[in-house]
């Protein structure tokens, strides 16, 4: 057992399913200013997915990025040691450079994030 990257598609194919159901509602669209923090700067879409509740009682997040491939690429699993939570981001739709970014945006202290990404082969 490779303990650094253990993977399952159907968890990946139950969030896609969950998003072809829910829809994802935009809320910071790209380029728009964090609603806290003005000088952060959503890179690419972000929002949640509706009728879905995540570990800070909204919904589920999401970063909608560049790809015509409309499934979920992976997840960022957040820390936040000043709110001390944690919470997941979904990666939809998103390059390779998309997630670089979101991951990059999100590895600043307080925050702390790692990815888990869908394996290259489902990508298609």
């Amino acid at each position: 057992m490779n303990r650094g990257f253990l993977t399952n598609e159907s968890f990946w194919q139950t969030f896609d399913a969950l998003i072809e159901k829910n829809g994802i509602n935009i809320d910071r669209p790209k380029g728009s200013a964090h609603p806290r923090f003005p000088d952060l700067i959503y890179p690419m879409a972000y929002g949640f997915i509706p009728n879905t509740t995540s570990s800070d009682r909204q919904g589920i997040d999401v970063f909608w990025g560049d790809s015509a491939f409309l499934q979920v690429a992976g997840v960022l699993c957040t820390f936040d040691e000043q709110k001390l939570d944690s919470e997941t981001k979904i990666l939809y739709a998103c390059t390779e450079e998309n997630i670089e970014t979101a991951y990059n945006m999100l590895n600043h202290f307080p925050m702390h994030a790692v990815f888990m990404g869908r394996t290259t082969e489902v990508l298609n």
